[in-house]
C-alpha cells in the first residue's frame, strides 16, 4: 500500500497502526469539517469490567469546524477522567511503567487543538512502536483523491464493523482482563500488554493481497 489519506484520531485502534504500518506514505487530513461520534476525539481501552469509551469534549457549539481549527474544552476536568480510567486499567499491565510518562505528560500539556494533541500522541506511539513511515497533512479537502491513493477517512468507525477493513484481522495478543479478546482497541493497550512485541502483532494483523 504506497499512499494513505486517513482523519486524525485520539490515542488511535490497532487498526489505524496496522494501515500507517504497511504505507509508504500517510497523509492525515486536517481540513475537514468535524465529524461527532466519531474516534477523532474518541478511543476505547479493557478495563476490569467492560471496554470503555474515553471522549475529550470539544468546544464546537453545534457549528460546522475545521478539524485543526477545533479547540478543546478544558472546564470539564476529562484529563484527570482519562488518566485515572487509563492507569486503573493498566496499571497491573507488564509494560505500563515503560510507556505510561510520556502519554501521560500529553494529555497533561493543555494543548489548545484536538488536531495537535492527537498528533504528539500519535507521534509517541509511533516511536513506540518503531514505526518510522513519513507522515504529511492535507492543504486542502477533497472529496475524491487522486489516483494512488488509497482513501481510508471514516473507514475505522464505532459504528462500523471490522470485517468492513479489508487490511486488517486482528492478531489476539496478551490481554489483562476480558475473558474474550478484545480486537481493536486503543494502540495503548497493546503497547502496555506486549511492549517491544507490539509491532510484530500489528504486522500479524495485515491481511496481505
Amino acid at each position: 500500500m504506497k499512499k494513505v489519506l486517513i482523519e486524525s484520531h485520539y490515542l488511535p485502534s490497532i487498526a489505524y497502526f496496522a494501515l500507517i504500518a504497511q504505507a509508504d506514505h500517510v497523509v492525515i487530513e486536517r481540513c475537514e469539517f468535524f465529524e461527532k461520534q466519531t474516534f477523532r476525539n474518541r478511543c476505547q481501552i479493557q478495563t476490569a469490567n467492560k471496554e470503555l469509551d474515553l471522549s475529550v469534549p470539544i468546544n464546537h457549539q453545534g457549528r460546522k469546524i475545521i478539524i485543526d481549527k477545533l479547540t478543546i474544552d478544558y472546564i470539564q476536568k476529562w484529563q484527570n477522567t482519562h488518566w485515572r480510567s487509563i492507569q486503573s486499567a493498566y496499571k497491573n499491565a507488564p509494560f505500563f511503567e515503560y510507556y505510561s510518562n510520556p502519554i501521560q505528560e500529553i494529555i497533561y500539556s493543555n494543548t489548545n487543538s484536538l488536531f495537535e494533541l492527537n498528533n504528539q500522541l500519535l507521534t509517541i506511539c509511533l516511536k513506540f512502536l518503531q514505526i518510522d513511515t513519513p507522515i504529511d497533512f492535507s492543504e486542502k479537502y477533497d472529496k475524491k483523491v487522486e489516483s494512488g491513493v488509497f482513501d481510508a477517512r471514516s473507514m475505522i468507525h464505532p459504528k462500523k464493523n471490522l470485517s468492513s477493513l479489508g487490511w486488517f484481522s486482528a492478531s489476539p495478543y496478551y490481554q489483562i482482563f476480558g475473558k474474550d479478546f478484545a480486537k481493536n482497541l486503543s494502540i495503548l493497550d497493546l503497547l502496555f500488554n506486549e511492549g517491544p512485541m507490539a509491532l510484530a502483532v500489528l504486522k500479524s494483523s495485515i491481511v496481505k493481497k
